[in-house]
């Protein structure tokens, strides 16, 4: 029986391969958070654009309180977006750069 260990194998301490391993999984973790906060942003960006093509009729004043109140609600309902798969940006951006944190040594 020939058995062949590859010299970076033997190198590498057991815990230390652990600790790396649960380090790129912590790094992978918060890339795909990363990348739903920013499509959660984008989404945010677009809710503004598209309120803003709404035309604003006489029959009710907008107050400060009731901007302030939409803005916050667009916000969350952005987030929740975001959730999941959401539009699909934000797993198209982790999808793209997972491939640099699993190539790192």
């Amino acid at each position: 029986m020939n058995f062949s260990i590859r010299p970076p194998a033997i190198r590498i301490p057991p815990s230390q391969a652990l600790d790396k391993a649960a380090g790129k999984e912590r790094q992978l973790h918060s890339l795909r958070e990363s990348t739903r906060e920013f499509e959660a942003i984008y989404i945010n960006e677009m809710f503004k654009a598209m309120r803003k093509t709404i035309p604003e009729t006489g029959l009710f004043s907008k107050s400060m309180s009731t901007e302030m109140f939409q803005e916050m609600m667009d916000m969350e309902l952005a987030r929740q977006t975001a959730q999941g798969d959401g539009i699909g940006l934000g797993l198209a951006m982790y999808n793209q750069m997972k491939g640099i944190i699993e190539s790192r040594r």
